[in-house]
């Protein structure tokens, strides 16, 4: 495969990782906006918030999909290092390049599904079954926004491998 653009498409989906930790960092501020605020009415005037749940699992589901990409572009998420450090170079970089792969097969399919849940919720417009009844389709599209992002992430580290371009973090 051609590495020109394997690279150009990298700063594409590295630019857009970055403007999904943007709407992250937001959302996860937002989310703690809503629950200090319904804290606070329940203590100081015991009003009912039956939104402020939902509304915070929203901007959480929202932050740990969309960011996912970004963690998994500087391959920050939690892992073992102890067995990769122990391990002689060859043998470490078909270990890397068999996660991605198998990673990218299984994000692949939790895309799909992702997609599919996405588009069962918008066509029958679903809702939640609280009382404020927002639509189900929000948190299926993040997570399918989501998922697609990290599975094209997935996908760029592993043709990286063919194209014998070291990622990076690893």
């Amino acid at each position: 495969m051609n590495m020109n653009i394997i690279i150009s498409f990298s700063r594409i989906v590295s630019s857009i990782n970055r403007l999904m930790v943007l709407l992250g960092s937001l959302a996860l501020v937002l989310a703690s906006l809503v629950l200090s605020y319904s804290v606070i009415s329940r203590g100081l005037f015991n009003g009912a918030t039956d939104w402020q749940d939902e509304a915070a699992v929203f901007c959480l589901v929202g932050v740990t999909f969309l960011c996912a990409s970004y963690v998994q572009e500087f391959r920050h998420h939690v892992g073992i290092s102890a067995i990769a450090s122990m391990l002689p170079a060859p043998i470490e970089k078909f270990r890397v390049f068999t996660i991605d792969l198998l990673s990218f097969v299984f994000c692949s399919f939790f895309t799909w599904k992702s997609w599919t849940l996405w588009h069962e919720a918008w066509s029958e417009g679903q809702v939640t079954s609280s009382s404020w009844a927002p639509p189900l389709s929000i948190p299926y599209g993040l997570m399918a926004t989501g998922m697609t992002l990290l599975a094209f992430q997935l996908l760029l580290q592993t043709l990286q491998h063919f194209a014998a371009q070291p990622t990076k973090g690893a």
